[in-house]
């Protein structure tokens, strides 16, 4: 196998991204992975960097989140150290909550 394919690969192995059939997008990179929830299903849930992080609601300002078992309340613009992950919420509009999972 020559380097360049082979790092690619070594790459998409190390990112691991996957949804659980629920229709949030994933986008990741060595470092972190983005993730983008529809706000009109209820409780989606994907495997990021060896975790799983699921969306639990969005309410009075704060998104609801429960990542590698635990709970997380976060307003927009601030995070949370999780297992060695820095959780963020990035955004929220009428359609979708974005978050940042990274090492």
């Amino acid at each position: 196998m020559r380097p360049l394919p082979a790092l690619l690969l070594a790459a998409a192995l190390l990112t691991g991204c996957a949804s659980d059939g629920s229709s949030a997008a994933t986008d990741c990179t060595l470092d972190g992975c983005t993730i983008t929830y529809p706000r009109t299903q209820g409780d989606a849930t994907v495997s990021v960097l060896g975790v799983e992080a699921r969306l639990v609601g969005v309410g009075d300002g704060t998104v609801d989140l429960e990542v590698a078992g635990q709970d997380l309340s976060l307003a927009v613009g601030t995070s949370a150290e999780v297992g060695g992950l820095t959780v963020e919420v990035v955004g929220v509009d009428d359609g979708e909550v974005v978050v940042s999972v990274r090492r």
